[in-house]
């Protein structure tokens, strides 16, 4: 069966999921939506505290509902929403009360969604790391052999140049320090892959280089 907060999950027109703060507030056990209001303001607190940009996971919006009048004639008026993002849903219902059987509920869904979702998340870095991390195995292989071309004899000085370009002067053993990495471990195992990319970029255009102006040491 259907989970009760999956049912009310919502997608925008960016095909971001999101979650109508008018809807949640009722399955989280709150009689009004005026009580919940502090729920939210605690969580967009501890949002801003965990350093999370609040506008990524927070959408103040309005919308007009129509409501009887007792009449023949139709009125509407305008009513404040807040859009939720799982993660600040988890929020408040960590800060919710446990006793209550609905809090309960929306605090294992949450957890253990909000955990998938960083599964999945580590699953696209770590597959965009191993691609990248080839493509730089390849591209060194490309730098190595322009450099005897150009007659570059010592090549660990020469990468140390290269390294202190994009890293502001750390040669190779200091970035190992840096990174507090073993002798047997390799810089490149230990990049994210905004990391890896800029270095991709860097021997892409250093081999360019060599070869574009014939360089010769």
């Amino acid at each position: 069966m259907e989970n009760i907060f999956e049912k009310i999950r919502k997608i925008n027109e960016h095909g971001s999921e999101y979650w109508s703060a008018r809807e949640l507030y009722k399955l989280l056990g709150y009689t009004e939506y005026g009580k919940f209001i502090p729920a939210i303001e605690r969580a967009e607190e501890a949002c801003k505290n965990s350093g999370q940009l609040v506008i990524d996971h927070f959408a103040h919006v309005s919308e007009m509902i129509k409501i009887a009048t007792g009449t023949e004639k139709e009125t509407s008026r305008e009513i404040k929403d807040y859009h939720l993002s799982r993660y600040v849903c988890y929020l408040i219902a960590q800060n919710g009360d446990p006793r209550k059987e609905e809090v309960a509920l929306a605090q294992t869904y949450f957890a253990l969604q909000t955990r998938k979702q960083e599964l999945n998340e580590q699953l696209i870095e770590d597959g965009k790391r191993v691609g990248m991390r080839e493509d730089i195995k390849y591209r060194n292989k490309n730098l190595v052999r322009a450099a005897k071309i150009a007659g570059v004899i010592y090549y660990a000085e020469f990468q140390d140049y290269g390294y202190m370009g994009l890293y502001g002067g750390m040669k190779q053993k200091d970035i190992h320090a840096k990174k507090k990495l073993k002798s047997t471990e390799a810089i490149l195992d230990f990049m994210n892959s905004e990391e890896l990319a800029s270095n991709l970029f860097r021997t892409a255009q250093a081999e360019a280089k060599l070869k574009r102006e014939n360089i010769q040491c």
